[in-house]
């Protein structure tokens, strides 16, 4: 894992785990998990964004307002843990997947928060680091390149190779 540190006063969360070839994720805030089957980028998670139309749409029917894509003008992310300040409007609940891991093409995920999807496109970051084998090795790979391309934001960024 490589992490470049942002202070932050939430808490987004982005967990996976795996039992019986059976690949189980979940989500709150805008940190993604891409799986790498075949070569091609499969998103497993939702970037929960005051940006997206559902979201804000949830936000708002909760009574709180959006505000140049920020929950009550002032947070990016409609669901996060903390934020005690939106509450009521912010929740903890995550998207969840279960997706089954084929062994002959599932090669690895990519578990990063939005610094690196904000310079990077899915398939690109898989692109990227699909011909490193060290997970950590790749890890800093992603974080260089977000770096190189002005990412603004905190930088965390995990690979994990499933064969």
């Amino acid at each position: 894992m490589a992490i470049y540190p942002v202070n932050t006063r939430s808490s987004l969360i982005t967990t996976t785990a795996a039992r019986h070839r059976m690949l189980y994720t979940a989500n709150v805030g805008d940190s993604r998990i891409i799986l790498c089957r075949g070569g091609k980028a499969l998103r497993l998670s939702y970037d929960h964004k005051g940006t997206d139309k559902y979201e804000a749409s949830r936000i708002t029917n909760a009574g709180g307002i959006m505000i140049n894509g920020r929950v009550n003008g002032m947070l990016a992310v409609t669901r996060a843990l903390g934020d005690t300040y939106v509450k009521e409007f912010v929740t903890g609940h995550p998207y969840t997947t279960v997706t089954k891991i084929n062994a002959l093409t599932d090669e690895f995920l990519i578990v990063a928060c939005d610094g690196l999807f904000d310079v990077c496109k899915d398939q690109q970051a898989v692109d990227l680091v699909r011909n490193i084998r060290d997970p950590k090795a790749a890890s800093q790979a992603l974080v260089d390149y977000a770096l190189d391309n002005f990412s603004s934001d905190n930088l965390s960024v995990m690979v994990i190779r499933l064969n």
